[in-house]
């Protein structure tokens, strides 16, 4: 009998350590997981014990340890290919976990407020423009999506919920319809392995996503008083970054796409600082340098009347965002609009003109121009005013439609519609109500139509010339 106990105790014992021993990885590093090319990918997890975690990856058949330290945590670093696969991966400890069918190309992340999060098969009443014929040609065993649940948190967690999934009607259609198209793009165009993580939440804030204490040193004795943001859990600062992007922070990628602001127009004039130490903040937190973000600029909508000056001043701070941080770029969505819809149904432009700038700058694709023009200068000829612009190689255009949202003012400030006529790569503008302008405006209004394009076919941002 006692022979017996003394077995059974062995053996709970045994089954006991063995548990303890366990190693576990993040949702994200499991079947079908794409990982960055030519980078020094991390592979992260925990482990209950002190043995040594290894880890072996097929593509250069190379086994890596790692020693758990007192929390348990461990990582390892290893060199990726160029792109290609599949390829497989083994975690090990007590026990082996196998990840199968990795790829290795490009990662991406898609992340912001409902116009990034609406997916493919559209919201309640809300359609995306050929959704169906989208979906149909979704299919691609290359291409692979992980959306991450919504989760907010009050402090850094350690995973998210979600799975790889490849890219199929199934996946496609509750997949960001935005993210899904820029991905789509880089697929067709590069030929390798895309993958794409989706990080979203509708009427959020920029403040939900960055830092909590980094919010606090921007906006100051503004915080409390701040009207985009509110108890809501996930408009709360800090909250959202915490819950699902903290977790992601390390793993291999290639850049962020960004559509995000519709909120912050109630905040507008701290925008653009807001933005700039986000993206700075999470390149720190990634240490892999300074990766490109491209952000969607506000489409046009009309808005309440006390509420529609805030917005050309938020898609103006948007704008700005070049200009002060490198590795930035903004698809401008002036022609995307609808005027009594927060959500326009045209998600294509979005994604089209996202992967326009990754695919000239990112990938230095031929083909493709870098940015849409940017206002230069004026100049002031008696009644007239010439205005010209940046990156308009080929000169302008409004594909044989008329100019109808330039206003120009004096020194009484007041704006009044103007002509306006394309010269080559500059725009002449008059108004018989103005006989010494002194400032121009293009579209600077909550709702408009964008009608002024590079020859390449990108539209002009709406602009000011004031500071009114």
């Amino acid at each position: 009998m006692k022979n017996l106990l003394l077995i059974f105790f062995l053996a709970v014992f045994g089954i006991s350590q063995s548990l303890q021993a366990q190693v576990k990885l993040p949702s994200f590093f499991a079947d079908h997981l794409v990982l960055q090319q030519k980078s020094n990918a991390k592979i992260w997890g925990t482990a209950n014990g002190k043995k040594k975690v290894k880890v072996h990856t097929s593509w250069n058949n190379q086994t890596y340890t790692a020693q758990p330290d007192d929390n348990g945590n461990w990582a390892v670093t290893t060199n990726t290919p160029s792109a290609g696969g599949p390829f497989q991966i083994i975690v090990s400890q007590e026990n082996k976990i196998v990840i199968n069918d990795v790829l290795i190309g490009e990662v991406w992340i898609c992340s912001g407020q409902s116009n990034m999060d609406m997916p493919m098969k559209g919201y309640h009443s809300l359609p995306i423009t050929n959704s169906l014929d989208i979906i149909m040609d979704s299919p691609d065993p290359m291409l692979r999506l992980f959306h991450v649940e919504k989760k907010y948190a009050t402090k850094p967690e350690t995973d998210v919920k979600g799975s790889w999934q490849l890219a199929n009607a199934a996946s496609v259609s509750s997949f960001s319809a935005v993210g899904y198209q820029f991905a789509s793009y880089l697929r067709k165009q590069l030929g390798i392995p895309v993958g794409i993580i989706q990080v979203t939440w509708g009427g959020s804030p920029i403040e939900a996503w960055m830092d909590r204490a980094l919010v606090g040193d921007i906006l100051k004795d503004r915080l409390s008083s701040n009207p985009a943001i509110s108890k809501a859990v996930h408009q709360t600062p800090g909250n959202l970054f915490d819950g699902m992007v903290s977790p992601l922070v390390g793993y291999s990628m290639a850049g962020v796409i960004w559509y995000q602001g519709e909120q912050n127009r109630h905040n507008y004039q701290d925008y653009l600082a807001l933005q700039h130490v986000m993206v700075t903040s999470w390149r720190n937190k990634w240490k892999i340098g300074d990766w490109p973000f491209y952000l969607s600029q506000l489409a046009p909508m009309k808005y309440a009347e006390k509420q529609a000056y805030k917005v050309p001043l938020l898609r103006e701070a948007q704008l700005m965002l070049p200009d002060t941080l490198a590795n930035t770029g903004v698809a401008i969505l002036i022609d995307g609009g609808e005027e009594q819809n927060i959500h326009p149904a045209n998600k294509t432009l979005a994604g089209k003109r996202l992967a326009y700038l990754a695919l000239s700058n990112t990938y230095q694709q031929k083909g493709f121009p870098k940015s849409s023009p940017t206002y230069k200068n004026m100049l002031v000829k008696n009644d007239t005013v010439l205005v010209s612009f940046n990156h308009a190689p080929l000169g302008l255009t409004t594909y044989n439609k008329p100019i109808t949202q330039f206003e120009v003012a004096g020194a009484d400030q007041i704006f009044y519609p103007a002509v306006a006529v394309l010269k080559g790569d500059k725009v002449m503008v008059i108004s018989d109500k103005v006989k010494k302008p002194i400032a121009v405006r293009y579209a600077f209004k909550d709702w408009c139509i964008g009608e002024l394009y590079s020859t390449e076919g990108l539209p002009v941002s709406s602009f000011r010339t004031d500071n009114w």
